[in-house]
């Protein structure tokens, strides 16, 4: 027992008549208190009926452990058996930690003010250092229980929030999966894309925490899913002029891949489906940028037989560059055939080397992928080679 607590219970010890005016004044300080609260409060006035019974109830249970606790104050748990026993659902889930202090503050301070009236004069200091005492137990058991209930909230968000994950790695249905989300308070219904990486060696709470918070920046609402060694990212309400580079050190070694931005929640599978494709094709490309995104990686992912991005690079690419003029697709083909020289490809399509550099300027307007950047051209090359080979695709254009 502390000193504080033995000096009060010898102090019990030698005159038990103030315990005796305790036990008598216990209906009198209830009332008081539910009184005061009532008149100092607002927020506890505008509560509904149940809801300020409830809170009444913690208030004089504890008054009356208030007694308990002062006539015998080595007992060790009458705070969270006696005061909080329903508080996780009763007290956390109707006002804040605050107002819960508030609350304790406004009964104390009942209790307090009639010390005269409880006590002989020898026996107010120890009555009201008591008081005192107590209530600082209080406010820590208050604490404590405001922290189990958000351990467990916590660990409940973290479970739907796999769930959500889950559903939209299966490509679960949109209104299922508008249901979920909106359970975690997801707002944003466009604007979406999925990263996907590696997770860190060691993946703790914090670190989860911290990738949320660099998701902010990004995007107005995130989603983190931990399956195996990876990382599963949803964002939603995504500033497409915001960088992401931030949120890549959250993840582990190995590439990092960015999604398809897309604009409802209809199409947010196949931004994760993009995503988990060019993750496991991106070692083929040793030099991509951290992050990279997805559609950066078509020519790797169609090597790997990503059907979505054989259709996207034919779509996409081969059939606007065809759509342009067959000479497009022609001098393409040749300046890829004479390793990128505009002499050689002008001297065999016998055209001027300016007609040659116009006609691949064309083709950057036409597909937005120019010829004169080596990665940009692998990918018009994948794109012709896969247009060739799509049946039908020269007669859909």
């Amino acid at each position: 027992m502390s000193a504080p607590r033995a000096r009060i219970a010898e102090t019990l010890r030698s005159s038990p008549h103030t315990l005796e005016r305790l036990r008598a004044a216990l209906g009198s300080l209830s009332t008081l208190a539910l009184k005061e609260l009532d008149a100092s409060l607002p927020w506890y006035r505008s509560l509904l009926p149940e809801q300020r019974s409830a809170l009444g109830l913690i208030a004089q249970r504890g008054i009356s452990s208030f007694v308990a606790w002062f006539e015998d104050p080595s007992a060790p748990t009458w705070v969270l058996d006696d005061v909080f026993a329903d508080a996780p659902s009763e007290l956390s889930r109707t006002i804040s930690l605050q107002k819960a202090l508030q609350l304790i503050r406004v009964v104390v301070g009942v209790v307090e003010e009639r010390v005269p009236e409880l006590a002989d004069p020898k026996e107010q200091v120890p009555l009201r250092e008591a008081v005192l005492l107590y209530s600082r137990e209080v406010a820590f058991a208050a604490a404590d229980v405001y922290a189990r209930a958000a351990e467990k909230r916590g660990a409940w968000d973290s479970r739907l929030e796999a769930l959500v994950v889950d559903a939209v790695l299966r490509g679960e249905d949109p209104d299922s999966l508008r249901s979920r989300l909106a359970s975690i308070g997801w707002r944003s219904q466009s604007d979406l894309c999925v990263v996907v990486g590696f997770a860190p060696a060691t993946v703790t709470g914090n670190s989860v925490r911290e990738l949320r918070r660099a998701s902010v920046r990004s995007a107005r609402d995130s989603v983190v899913g931990i399956q195996g060694d990876r990382i599963i990212l949803l964002l939603g309400g995504l500033d497409q002029h915001g960088p992401l580079e931030r949120l890549a050190k959250h993840f582990g070694d190995g590439p990092v891949v960015v999604g398809p931005v897309v604009p409802t929640l209809r199409e947010l599978p196949a931004s994760a489906r993009a995503a988990l494709m060019a993750l496991a094709a991106a070692p083929a490309w040793p030099d991509a940028p951290r992050p990279v995104l997805a559609d950066d990686l078509w020519p790797e992912r169609a090597l790997a037989g990503d059907k979505d991005a054989v259709d996207a690079l034919v779509q996409r690419v081969y059939r606007p560059l065809v759509a342009a003029g067959p000479a497009l697709a022609e001098t393409l083909t040749r300046y890829l055939a004479e390793g990128h020289s505009l002499e050689a490809t002008a001297r065999a399509l016998y055209v001027h080397a300016n007609t040659v550099r116009y006609r691949l300027r064309r083709i950057t307007d036409a597909t937005g992928w120019d010829p004169f950047s080596p990665r940009d051209a692998l990918v018009l090359q994948s794109a012709l080679i896969c247009g060739r080979l799509h049946p039908g695709a020269s007669a859909e254009s």
